[in-house]
Parts: structure tokens; C-alpha cells; sequence
């Protein structure tokens, strides 16, 4: 998964899941630099990254016209809080907004599955963040019981296709894995319960949902290579180092907004050579 020092398009390609092809996930390094050769440099172009992102969305935020959609998922401790801390620190947030999907509500589980989800996608102009996704729906659904195999695998068209939909009507999805090792979830497990600051992130529960590593990382693989489309690819970011995820999820932020290149609105024709008195 080598990739040139900052080089947005080396990075993208190391990462990214080509439509058709298997995502492999136990051949793809957790703590690959992909790279970088220190987290100081990777820091020092995080800086630049977040600037840029800062940048791009107060135009995106103006321009009103297209939305941004930053999918987060992740095992439990795989640092999708984190990651929206450093990588969206700084930008205006009356134009972000950060949704999480629980286990579904009564009132949602009288509606069909991404029902709730529609309703917290972000409105044009404006850069969404989904902390969990839809993707419960085919991951977390299995292992409560919610839905069995087939079900889920139903599902994979359902989820393509209502990413088309808002791809074609001007939302960019950024599809991200965070993709740590079972031995640096023991770490942050462990610090979430020695670091009295941090134990409300634990439950006793997560312990259930780790007996079951290997189920787990399989159904993923299966959703990332099925769901990993033209218009709505995945990324599948290394997460054992915390800097590199940082810079990674940054650097396809980017070119992402890069792409879309959204412009501030011209000035109302009406004010041109105004002077207040």
C-alpha cells in the first residue's frame, strides 16, 4: 500500500476499494504509514489539510448548491470520534452536521430501515458526518438479531442504490473504514477503563461484541466489497497509528472538495459601487 509522501491521488488510490474487487481486509496493513515517514510530517501536512478543508466548505457553505457526506464506520474503539475532532477542528459549524445511529427507536422501527437515515442527510451546503451509518442496518443488525444473513444481503442493493440517488441529486459520499487490529482495540479498551476521564466509554458489553473479532471483520469485508460502488466507494483507512488516519480521512476530504471546486455566489448585481453613507 505504498504511496508517495502527501501525494493526494497516491494516497486516494492506496485506500480506496476499486468497484468489483474484494476488500481483503486482512491483507491490508492496520498500521501502514502509507507513506509518511514520521507523524511529525504527517502533522505538519495535516495543518495544510485542514486549512484547505476549511476553506473549501465556507465556499461550499455559500455556494448552497452540492453537500458533502462523510461516512464513519468502524469496530467499536476504531476512532470515528476522534477523527472528527482532528480532521473537522476549525471549520464553521453552521454548515456541519454530525449525525450517530443507535439502536433504532420504536417510532423507527415502524418505517423502513433507512428512513431515519434520510432524514439526517445533509442539505445542500452543507458537510455531513455520519458516526455510524446506514451501515448498522447490515453490520449490527446481524449480530442483535435484527436481521439474518439474507436479509442483510438484500439489503447491499437497497443501500447502493439509495446512494446513487443522492449522488444524483448533489450529496458526495466519502466512505470510510477505519480499520484497526484486534490487539490496538485491547489498548484503547483498556485505557477506556484504567482512565477514570474515559470510562463512559466502556461497556461491559463491547467485551460480548470482541468474542466475536472474526465474524465480525468477515461480515465488514463482505459489506465494504458489495457496497463499494462508482458513485460511493469505500476507503479503507489504517487505524492502528492515529495520525495517519487523521491524515488520510483529511487528504480524501480534500479531493473530494477539490473535485466539486464550489465557488462563493457572485455579488448581487444591485450593490456593485455602493457606498454606505
Amino acid at each position: 500500500m505504498a504511496a508517495k509522501v502527501g501525494d493526494p491521488d497516491a494516497i486516494v488510490t492506496a485506500v480506496r476499494i476499486e468497484p468489483g474487487a474484494k476488500a481483503s481486509l486482512d491483507t491490508r496493513d492496520t498500521e501502514d504509514k502509507v507513506g509518511f515517514e514520521s507523524e511529525a510530517q504527517a502533522d505538519d501536512i495535516l495543518d495544510g489539510l485542514r486549512d484547505e478543508i476549511i476553506s473549501l466548505h465556507d465556499k461550499l457553505w455559500a455556494e448552497a448548491k452540492r453537500s458533502v457526506l462523510l461516512v464513519l464506520q468502524g469496530i467499536d474503539a476504531s476512532g470515528k470520534d476522534g477523527t472528527i475532532r482532528k480532521v473537522l477542528s476549525g471549520i464553521n459549524p453552521q454548515g456541519c452536521r454530525v449525525a450517530s445511529f443507535k439502536a433504532p427507536s420504536d417510532q423507527e422501527k415502524a418505517h423502513d430501515y433507512l428512513w431515519r437515515v434520510h432524514a439526517e442527510c445533509p442539505p445542500r451546503g452543507q458537510l455531513g458526518v455520519f458516526n455510524r451509518s446506514h451501515y448498522e442496518d447490515v453490520v449490527a443488525a446481524r449480530f442483535v438479531g435484527a436481521a439474518d444473513d439474507a436479509h442483510c444481503r438484500l439489503r447491499y442493493q437497497h443501500i447502493s442504490d439509495f446512494e446513487r440517488m443522492l449522488t444524483e441529486e448533489g450529496t458526495t459520499l466519502v466512505k470510510v473504514y477505519l480499520h484497526i487490529s484486534k490487539d490496538e482495540q485491547r489498548e484503547r479498551f483498556q485505557e477506556r477503563i484504567d482512565d477514570p476521564t474515559k470510562n463512559w466509554k466502556f461497556r461491559e458489553r463491547d467485551l460480548e461484541v470482541r468474542k466475536q473479532w472474526d465474524e465480525c471483520a468477515r461480515v465488514y469485508e463482505e459489506v465494504i466489497t458489495e457496497t463499494s460502488t462508482e458513485h460511493a466507494p469505500w476507503f479503507v483507512v489504517p487505524g492502528d497509528r492515529k495520525w495517519v488516519r487523521d491524515v488520510v480521512v483529511a487528504t480524501l476530504l480534500v479531493t473530494t472538495l477539490r473535485r466539486l471546486d464550489p465557488q462563493y455566489p457572485p455579488p448581487d448585481p444591485a450593490i456593485k459601487g455602493l457606498v454606505l453613507p
